[in-house]
């Protein structure tokens, strides 16, 4: 669809920001200024005594417009420049926003005494539905960048046919579809930077939580922990219900139900992606699915894919996922063999 690439059709990294630690780095280190409209910050109950915080920015006549649901990846919020920068786009673009934060994040610890993981997708389901039957929104989009990527795509998968009429689309850049090898890539020598600084993150929400919840949370278990998949085994799985890191992975993939997405769907990838994995049988199961649109640049990184500003920002990944939004949101939810034609990414 030559409309819905418009100017961005094919992925090139900004001068200088070759390579995948490169312009994951850059995303990360480069600052940037996004204005948004003041919010509406509102408390949704995922399950009974368990609030998210949501920022949501609405458009005249909200009902009929796409109202897009972004979640950011681990220890993100809904500050993250992904999440505002999608923000931004959408609302240029006449869209609806709402920036999820997922549970304990956004400076929301003392709300619930659980802690957010990879397999809450049910919590994604929630919002949508409050915004649903509160706000009467006509048309939903799901967009979601590394672990906000696996839920997206998990809670489209779980939908599957029976997804809500309001539905449209999902979007998911860099999506840790398969939790196992991706949290295992962290612990490589190459990529112990990344690791170290998700464990200090981790760890100091932990503490925050054990200060608000003491009769729930152990921070002694945090001893011993040298590896993301240390911390899932010890505190993830142990206080969520899972009986340990590989239950925990296994359980929470959306590359269990991605052959399920019946919705128009598309994935952002970079095969330079310090960290995140995909695994053979999930690539199969994405190529044999109609419905869904994958495309892989050579280059890119980590969420990050910044290119040379040429007509928009330079952030390309948010600039492709609202192009694809904009599109999908006047059709009807996708039919089989109906997915979206979109020319190969550049090798």
């Amino acid at each position: 669809m030559a409309a819905l690439l418009n100017k961005i059709s094919g992925f090139v990294p900004r001068p200088g920001l070759r390579g995948g630690h490169v312009q994951t780095l850059a995303s990360f280190l480069l600052r940037r200024r996004v204005v948004l409209p003041p919010v509406e910050e509102r408390l949704i109950e995922v399950e009974p005594g368990v609030c998210v915080l949501c920022h949501c920015n609405w458009q005249p006549e909200r009902k009929d417009k796409l109202t897009v649901i972004i979640v950011h990846g681990l220890e993100g919020s809904s500050e993250s420049g992904y999440a505002l920068g999608i923000a931004q786009k959408g609302l240029a673009l006449g869209m609806n926003v709402v920036r999820m934060n997922q549970r304990n994040c956004g400076g929301t610890e003392s709300l619930a005494p659980t802690l957010y993981h990879s397999g809450r997708s049910g919590d994604v389901a929630a919002v949508a539905k409050h915004l649903i039957e509160r706000d009467g929104i006509q048309h939903l989009a799901l967009a979601g960048y590394s672990m906000g990527g696996n839920l997206v795509l998990k809670l489209a998968g779980e939908w599957g046919a029976q997804a809500p009429p309001q539905f449209r689309a999902v979007a998911a850049v860099c999506p840790a579809m398969d939790l196992a090898p991706s949290a295992d890539a962290l612990h490589h020598a190459s990529n112990r930077f990344y690791e170290m600084y998700f464990l200090m993150k981790l760890r100091g929400r932990l503490r925050a939580k054990a200060r608000h919840f003491p009769q729930v949370f152990d921070i002694v278990r945090l001893q011993g922990i040298r590896s993301l998949r240390d911390f899932d085994e010890k505190i993830t799985a142990y206080y969520s219900g899972f009986t340990g890191a590989n239950d925990y992975y296994a359980r929470s993939s959306a590359a269990n139900v991605v052959d399920r997405i019946a919705a128009h769907a598309l994935i952002i990838h970079a095969a330079n992606d310090p960290f995140i994995r995909i695994l053979p049988e999930t690539r199969r199961k994405v190529a044999a699915n109609p419905h869904i649109t994958f495309m892989e640049t050579a280059d890119g990184g980590h969420c990050s894919f910044l290119a040379e500003p040429n007509g928009y920002d330079g952030y390309w990944a948010e600039q492709k996922v609202v192009e694809f939004l904009r599109h999908t949101a006047d059709q009807q939810p996708a039919k089989t063999g109906s997915s979206l034609s979109l020319p190969s990414a550049p090798e």
